[in-house]
């Protein structure tokens, strides 16, 4: 039986400027971009949410919700360095690391369990140093797979920690609301709503047959959840067949705009990794999820493998403006990934024009070691400046 630890930093951006600014303990704290229509928050604390405030949220809008608050612009380089200290802690007990973003990961520990203690003993032994070292609170979810450990991470935040034992599955998901499966939003609550399934348990009980004439080929899927089944293994960023980050909203976004913003950001990212790990990729591809849970990939491959921001962004934004469904925007997560890695490194001509990729090139290699030494915040494409960007934060 595996032993999967999720570990998942609470409010990682706000948490880390908190504790830089312990007068500010316990007020509310914003991270995002300027107040312009186009920038969107990165981050809030606890204190801050209860007013409403929420990633992806137009700026604008929270310091309506919070005026009070204190607003922080992102320190990319900052948090990331402080991500890196966390990767490291978790390979102490495991080479089985799968990174989702700068603030959680998947560990896989069933073979560390000689060494370092039970998933548990494991799990606290992290949260501590974490703690101890960082000065940072994290929420661990500990079970025999990945949608179980995913469930425990988020049931008890902040500073949580929730063992799900495997003789026990059943017992922690029954009560649950069928939402906290993935692939149920609005519109599958809604017919589920109509049989009178509101719980896990309710779920579990239909028949698999019912599930697939409700949804298709995704029936399986929910009903395999249902149970407690995920047989997804961890994989480490580097043995990965594609490098990918997405992220999903607390409310649905309709705004093709701020879709726009968090797209660019998770390029600047995937990018960024992908030269990290000295990959390139022929294939590049947007995940978008609506509010329904439906579910759309599309992608392009390119001539050449590639690791060049702007390549990456320039397919990601054309997918997204004009290769979704016609439908209504109402987007529940937004995700960009490149594969199909060049492990030869070979040279061939490229859909792009030689001299202009050469030029993004290097580009990119001016933009890595700006961001390395001052943040990714201290340089930006020009697209990317609001009017806004001249003025001074409020902090």
């Amino acid at each position: 039986m595996r032993t999967i630890l999720h570990v998942d930093m609470d409010a990682f951006y706000a948490s880390i400027e908190e504790r830089d600014h312990p007068e500010l303990k316990g007020q509310p704290i914003i991270v995002g971009g300027r107040a312009d229509q186009r920038s969107v928050v990165s981050a809030a604390n606890y204190k801050a949410r209860e007013f409403g405030v929420h990633s992806a949220m137009p700026m604008k809008t929270a310091r309506q919700l919070c005026p009070h608050a204190h607003f922080f612009p992102v320190r990319m380089k900052d948090y990331a360095e402080v991500s890196h200290s966390i990767q490291n802690i978790f390979r102490k007990y495991t080479p089985l690391v799968e990174p989702l973003s700068l603030d959680e990961a998947f560990l896989d520990v069933t073979g560390s369990q000689l060494l370092f203690g039970t998933g548990q003993e494991i799990a606290v032994s992290i949260k501590r140093e974490i703690k101890e070292t960082l000065n940072l609170i994290a929420s661990v979810g500990v079970a025999p797979n990945k949608f179980l450990a995913k469930i425990g991470s988020d049931a008890d935040k902040p500073d949580g920690l929730v063992i799900v034992e495997p003789d026990r599955i059943h017992h922690f998901l029954d009560p649950l609301p069928i939402s906290r499966v993935w692939g149920i939003g609005k519109v599958a609550n809604k017919r589920f709503a109509r049989l009178g399934i509101n719980t896990i348990a309710q779920l579990r009980a239909l028949e698999p047959r019912l599930l697939s004439e409700l949804f298709g080929e995704q029936g399986p899927h929910l009903w395999k959840l249902s149970q407690g089944i995920d047989e997804r293994p961890v994989v480490p960023e580097r043995q990965a067949k594609s490098i990918s980050r997405e992220t999903t909203f607390s409310q649905d976004v309709t705004d093709l705009e701020i879709l726009k913003t968090v797209l660019i950001e998770l390029v600047e990212d995937v990018a960024r990794r992908l030269r990290k790990n000295e990959l390139r990729g022929r294939t590049i591809q947007l995940k978008i999820r609506y509010d329904d849970f439906s579910t759309f990939t599309r992608s392009v491959t390119v001539n050449q493998p590639t690791d060049i921001t702007h390549e990456i962004e320039e397919a990601a934004l054309l997918m997204l403006e004009q290769r979704l469904p016609e439908r209504p925007l109402s987007i529940r997560l937004i995700g960009v990934g490149v594969s199909g890695f060049d492990a030869g490194h070979l040279h061939q001509r490229s859909l792009f024009d030689e001299d202009d990729q050469q030029k993004h090139s290097r580009l990119d290699q001016v933009k890595d070691q700006i961001a390395n030494r001052f943040g990714t915040d201290s340089i930006k494409r020009a697209n990317r400046i609001s009017t806004d960007d001249t003025d001074a934060e409020t902090t």
